[in-house]
């Protein structure tokens, strides 16, 4: 079978802009040639590609194809650069999806000095990050799966260390005679979303199985670590991110011997992209570097 090209990019604009309108001002045609075109898609596939509610999100069908326009895209583009067929050559997008924690420490300077390239970020925790991939919203990503998504490479990366961190007073407060399981059921956490499982497997491989503390839910990294230090509750925070911290004093650990690692690979799509292929040769020197254990 044979796509139709034109039918691909209207799928992907109506998933990328969220809307039939937006797609069809996005590609200069009308709301009614955008829908014909993945209308044409489904019939010529025989599946639903698109579950028409709000937000508009792809079928499993849909995200396969949604993957296959974004690859065309991205050849697409690379081919035009490499044969100097564009007089106003352009940045080659690159879409990832990276964990908060290394987002914020060591993945934006790692790409810091890549140049032709714009880069759209999504913000998932590692465990969830593959999932961009096999629904096609992502090229690359950031995982804690050594098991490569279908049509995808992966790589070791390193590891991330965890340790469980409070500031001082909340430690005196919950904490005095140390960090026990009766406290921790007691003892407010904060925790990155619900889909944030870290804390909760810290305390069941450190203290006990089915603590249910009280959760304060603080999604963004770098609010996280403020959310600690101002002692809205104790937090796993990485070394990459505490270390500072804990040499000035304002966060402490509650069991300097306790910690929780959490190994990282690189995901990609098997595409020779050489926008992609930079993009894994920085993250990977990065971590080599010893910015992960």
């Amino acid at each position: 079978m044979e796509f139709n090209a034109d039918q691909l990019r209207a799928l992907a604009a109506v998933l990328d802009h969220g809307s039939f309108d937006a797609a069809a001002a996005a590609l200069h045609l009308t709301t009614s040639a955008v829908s014909q075109r993945v209308k044409a898609l489904e019939t010529r596939t025989g599946c639903v590609l698109l579950r028409r509610a709000r937000p508009i999100a792809p079928t499993e069908p849909g995200a396969v194809l949604l993957r296959l326009a974004r690859q065309i895209t991205a050849l697409e583009h690379d081919a035009v650069e490499r044969l100097g067929l564009d007089s106003q050559p352009g940045r080659t997008p690159v879409q990832l999806v990276i964990n908060a924690d290394s987002l914020s420490t060591w993945v934006l300077p790692a790409l810091a000095e890549l140049e032709g390239t714009n880069f759209e970020f999504t913000v998932e925790d590692q465990d969830y990050s593959a999932e961009s991939l096999r629904n096609g919203t992502a090229m690359g990503a950031v995982t804690s799966s050594p098991e490569p998504v279908q049509g995808c490479s992966v790589t070791p990366l390193g590891t991330m260390r965890y340790r469980p961190t409070s500031s001082p007073a909340f430690r005196r407060r919950w904490f005095a005679a140390g960090f026990d399981a009766r406290g921790a059921a007691s003892a407010p956490m904060v925790v990155f979303n619900r889909r944030d499982a870290l804390q909760s497997r810290f305390l069941e491989s450190a203290l006990a199985p089915g603590l249910e503390p009280p959760r304060h839910y603080v999604p963004a990294s770098w609010d996280f670590l403020q959310a600690v230090r101002l002692g809205f509750g104790w937090g796993m925070l990485p070394d990459l991110q505490s270390e500072a911290l804990l040499e000035e004093g304002s966060v402490v650990l509650l069991d300097p011997d306790a910690h929780l690692d959490v190994q990282l690979y690189w995901q990609q799509w098997r595409v020779e992209l050489p926008a992609l292929a930079g993009v894994a040769g920085a993250l990977t020197a990065a971590a080599g570097r010893g910015l992960l254990y």
